[in-house]
């Protein structure tokens, strides 16, 4: 059944009152249970659009998982079972830098906090005084934790020559099977580890649309590769099969890293301030030394093979996110735009699918490799409308939200049929339908 608008926006805030487990958000009802990095990032951007204080909760929880190192986990673990892997398999429990009053996972997802953060804040600007209060007190009990996050980005996951933020495992990049790891992960050769059982593919019926078999043996054997040196973060770079530059989360490390240095101005920390825009400056002008003259596109580095990774996925418009050269701007808007991506006549919606439809690689069902991720095309939308490009932007929030009027708040959509996808009610796409809203000119 087909959503109105309004009603859209209510039966978003219903996924994440469902969703609600007090003061953290289960990414899905069923298949995640417990509360991921990036996706609470997300989720309290949605929440923020109508309960400010529900939204800091969110993400004072999530930085009660920060490591002594400064990384934010990619998961929490709650007591509720049911999702693989466990926090058992990671082996993170008595990891000396591991948190003492948290159980995690032992890798990190894209640094988006900072900017779900600064929408906040504005959305308590527009609130009142209540809400300003509730957003400065948080600012001044968590910001050396967000800054401590953004400079272990830069100091530790940022010393390649590139420039590139280095992810030690596909789940680090938020875009686990995307074509733009088959290479370094075809050099991945699992060893002997303990048997396991997923549990994704139970509540997914179609197995189609998730990674393969092949794919999780690889992901867990990463797990015990990094387990193996307890996640010291010098150590792993010598023992793991998978070391990449990856140029959207070094974008999104760029944009947080700005905003957060707009927060550091308004809580009085100029010194702080200056240092996260440096931050910001190297990785930016990192992501654009990527850009392949030849296909306008950011790319990717396998720090293993020493290679460019020269794909066409939706990280190739990572300049899109933190800024570019005028020149290189335009062009990446104009591809976004043409009939190659967004325009592209088999789309069932103009909105960036994950892997360009033409592109060998590209399926249109299978999580990463081609369908069109509703908080991926919200934060292109975004970048594009903070960088000035208002009618691409537009455009995608409403093909958006007509992707969402089916009510389901699907994980990823077909981008070919529009089908719902993966797990439904998930809570950062009723988040991005709640964010698109308040966006409405």
């Amino acid at each position: 059944m087909a959503h109105t608008t309004s009603a859209l926006s209510a039966a978003a805030a219903d996924v994440l009152r469902l969703n609600d487990r007090g003061d953290r958000t289960v990414a899905a009802p069923r298949l995640y249970p417990h509360q991921w990095s990036w996706d609470a990032a997300f989720v309290a951007i949605g929440w923020g659009t109508f309960s400010v204080e529900r939204a800091l909760a969110e993400l004072r929880h999530l930085l009660g998982g920060q490591w002594r190192t400064g990384m934010v986990p990619q998961i929490v673990y709650s007591d509720e079972g049911g999702y693989f892997p466990d926090v058992e398999r990671w082996r993170t429990d008595g990891v000396p830098t591991a948190p003492t009053g948290a159980r995690t996972s032992g890798i990190c997802q894209p640094a988006i906090h900072s900017l779900a953060i600064w929408l906040i804040a504005a959305q308590a600007e527009r609130n009142g005084p209540r809400d300003l209060e509730l957003v400065e007190r948080f600012l001044r009990e968590t910001f050396d934790g967000w800054l401590r996050w953004h400079r272990w980005l830069d100091e530790v996951r940022s010393t390649h020559p590139t420039g590139l933020m280095e992810i030690h495992h596909p789940w680090e990049s938020g875009m686990d099977n995307s074509p733009r790891w088959d290479r370094p992960s075809a050099a991945v050769v699992p060893g002997a580890m303990a048997p396991f059982r997923r549990a994704d593919t139970s509540h997914v019926k179609d197995a189609s649309e998730r990674p393969g078999d092949d794919d999780y043996d690889r992901y867990l054997w990463l797990v015990e590769q990094l387990a193996s040196v307890r996640y010291d973060d010098v150590a792993a770079r010598e023992v793991i099969d998978f070391r990449v530059g990856d140029v959207f989360s070094t974008a999104v490390h760029a944009l947080s890293s700005d905003r957060l240095a707009d927060l550091g101005e308004r809580l009085g920390r100029p010194d702080d301030a200056t240092a996260l825009r440096s931050i910001a400056a190297r990785a930016r002008a990192a992501v654009a030394a990527t850009i392949d003259p030849e296909t306008g596109l950011a790319r990717d580095y396998d720090m293993r093979a020493e290679a460019w990774i020269a794909t066409e996925t939706v990280g190739g418009f990572a300049p899109l996110i933190c800024g570019a050269d005028a020149e290189d701007f335009a062009r990446l808007v104009q591809l976004l735009a043409g009939e190659r991506w967004c325009g592209h006549p088999a789309l069932a919606f103009p909105l960036p699918p994950t892997t360009a439809p033409d592109a060998p690689e590209f399926v249109s069902r299978t999580y990463w490799r081609g369908p069109t991720w509703p908080v991926i095309s919200w934060l292109i939308g975004w970048a594009l409308q903070h960088h000035g490009e208002h009618d691409l932007a537009e455009r995608i929030r409403v093909a958006g939200l007509k992707q969402l009027a089916d009510g389901t708040f699907a994980e990823y959509y077909d981008s070919l049929s529009g089908a719902a996808l993966g797990s439904h009610d998930q809570s950062w796409t009723a988040a991005a339908a709640l964010a698109w809203e308040t966006e409405r000119p």
